[in-house]
C-alpha cells in the first residue's frame, strides 16, 4: 500500500495555545474536530481522512483498532477520538447493553499542533494548507466574553438517596468495596463551546484538556487525571486521583483543607484501595509495576485531590491498546472491583454514562498513547446540554458530604460556561 505524506509548515506562535485552538475551531472550518492537550502540546485534528467506530460485541477486541491503524493511508499519522464509559463492561466480557458507539477514532485530514513556542500545520491538501497558514497568522483571539451561564448546582434528583442505597450494598458480604456514583445537572442555555474552552482553560489546572465535536457528541473538558500514558518504549503510566477537598481561593483555608484531606481515614482508605486496583490492572499487561509517587496532593481547578503515580513496562508482544484495555475505565470513576460496580452504577444512575467517565485520547504511529479521563466537562448532544460529576462511595461515606463533593467538582466547569451568541431573530444557537 502506498501511503501519502502530510505537507507541513511551521510558524511562530503568536497567542496562547488554548486561545489559538478555540479561535480556529470557532471558524467552523473543521468537521469533525478534536482538540487535545497532552503533557507537552496542544493539537487540533480537523476532518476525517479515515475513521473507525466500534459498537456492541465488536468493541470487545481492541486488536481491531491496531488492524485499522495498520491500514492508515498516510505516514506519520496521529489518531484522535473517544471511548464511552460503557466500553468498560464490554472489555470485561459483559454483553453489550445497546448499539451505541463505544469507541470512535479518526485520523485527521488536517492538524494544527503547538508546543507553546511554534505552530506546526499539517494537511494533505496544498490549498487547505495555505488556508490554515493564513488562519494561524490572522492574529490573537478576541477578548474573552465576560458573560457566564448562571447555573444552580444543588441536586434536584435523588443523588443522596442513591448514595444511601449504595451504602447498603457496600455493607454486605459481597466483593464490592467502592463505587463511584454521579449525577447530571442540566444546562438550560446553549453554550459557546470554543469560548468556554478558552475561558475555562485559563482558570483551571488540568492534567489534560479537550474540545471536540465527533460522532454526535460535543464536549469541553478539563481532565484531572490520565487513564493511560504509553511511551514508544512501552512504559505505561496511570495516575489515579481519589480523595477530595475544595479549593476556596483563601490560602489558610486551602491549607487547612489539605491537612484535613491528608488525615481523613475515609479519604486515605478510598485512595489506597484505588491505587491497589490500578497496580493490579497494570500488572495484567506489564512487568516491573511500581508506585513511583504515593498520595501527594494535586490542585485541579476548584478542588484538591490525593494523587499517586503507578508505572510498569509492557510485556513483549503487547502494544499500547492492550495497556488501554487493561486500565479502562479508570478505577477512580468506576469502583472496586469494576465488574461488581458496573451493574450498580447503571441501576442507581438509571442511564448510560456515554462520554462521562470515559476517555478522550490520542495515539501516534510511534506507539505513543495518551488517554485522559473525561471529568470536569460540559456535554452537548442534540438539543441537550449538561454537566456531570460523581463521588467515590465507600463504607465510611456520608450522603451529604458526597453531594457536597459533586458540587465542588462541578464548579471547575460551571463557572466558565459562556452562553452562545444570539442570532438576529433573538434565538441562541447551539455552539
Amino acid at each position: 500500500m502506498t501511503r501519502r505524506s502530510y505537507r507541513e509548515v511551521r510558524l511562530p506562535l503568536e497567542e496562547e495555545p488554548p486561545d489559538l485552538m478555540a479561535r480556529l475551531v470557532a471558524t467552523g472550518l473543521f468537521s469533525p474536530y478534536v482538540v487535545y492537550e497532552s503533557s507537552t502540546e496542544w493539537s487540533l485534528a480537523g476532518g476525517a481522512l479515515t475513521s473507525l467506530r466500534l459498537a456492541g460485541q465488536e468493541a470487545a477486541d481492541l486488536s481491531r483498532v491496531e488492524e485499522w491503524l495498520a491500514r492508515t493511508p498516510v505516514t506519520g499519522w496521529r489518531a484522535y477520538g473517544w471511548a464511552a464509559f460503557e466500553l468498560g463492561p464490554v472489555l470485561a466480557g459483559a454483553a453489550p447493553s445497546g448499539t451505541d458507539t463505544l469507541l470512535h477514532l479518526i485520523v485527521p485530514a488536517d492538524e494544527v499542533r503547538t508546543d507553546g513556542t511554534s505552530v506546526l500545520i499539517r494537511s494533505l491538501d496544498p490549498e487547505r494548507l495555505d488556508l490554515l497558514v493564513r488562519l494561524v497568522r490572522t492574529g490573537r483571539s478576541a477578548a474573552a466574553p465576560a458573560e457566564r451561564v448562571q447555573l444552580p448546582l444543588e441536586d434536584k434528583g435523588n443523588f443522596r438517596a442513591a448514595v444511601a442505597a449504595a451504602l447498603v450494598e457496600l455493607q454486605d458480604d459481597g466483593p464490592l468495596t467502592k463505587v463511584i456514583l454521579s449525577r447530571r445537572v442540566s444546562v438550560p442555555d446553549h453554550v459557546d463551546l470554543p469560548a468556554t474552552y478558552a475561558a475555562g482553560r485559563r482558570a483551571n489546572t488540568p492534567a489534560r484538556s479537550f474540545l471536540l465535536d465527533l460522532g454526535g457528541i460535543r464536549a469541553v473538558g478539563f481532565s484531572p487525571e490520565t487513564v493511560a500514558e504509553v511511551t514508544p518504549g512501552g512504559r505505561v503510566t496511570t495516575r489515579p486521583l481519589a480523595g477530595t477537598r475544595a479549593l476556596t481561593g483563601t490560602a489558610d483555608e486551602d491549607a487547612r483543607l489539605r491537612d484535613d484531606l491528608l488525615s481523613d481515614p475515609k479519604e486515605i482508605h478510598e485512595h489506597a484501595i484505588s491505587v491497589k486496583l490500578a497496580l493490579e490492572d497494570l500488572a495484567a499487561v506489564c512487568d516491573d509495576t511500581v508506585v513511583s509517587e504515593y498520595m501527594s496532593v494535586l490542585r485541579r481547578g476548584t478542588v484538591q485531590h490525593l494523587a499517586s503515580t503507578v508505572t510498569g513496562r509492557l510485556r513483549d508482544g503487547h502494544g499500547p491498546w492492550r495497556a488501554f484495555a487493561a486500565l479502562f475505565p479508570a478505577v477512580t470513576a468506576t469502583g472496586i472491583p469494576k465488574a461488581s460496580a458496573y451493574p450498580l452504577i447503571r441501576a442507581l444512575e438509571g442511564r448510560p454514562r456515554g462520554l462521562y467517565a470515559g476517555a478522550v485520547l490520542a495515539c501516534d504511529a510511534d506507539g505513543t498513547l495518551d488517554a485522559a479521563l473525561v471529568l470536569r466537562s460540559v456535554y452537548q448532544q442534540g438539543d441537550r446540554c449538561w454537566l456531570q460529576a460523581g463521588a467515590g462511595i465507600v463504607r465510611q461515606s456520608l450522603p451529604e458530604r458526597e453531594h457536597e463533593e459533586t458540587c465542588e467538582k462541578l464548579r471547575s466547569i460551571a463557572q466558565y460556561l459562556v452562553p452562545a451568541p444570539e442570532h438576529p431573530d433573538g434565538a441562541t444557537g447551539p455552539a
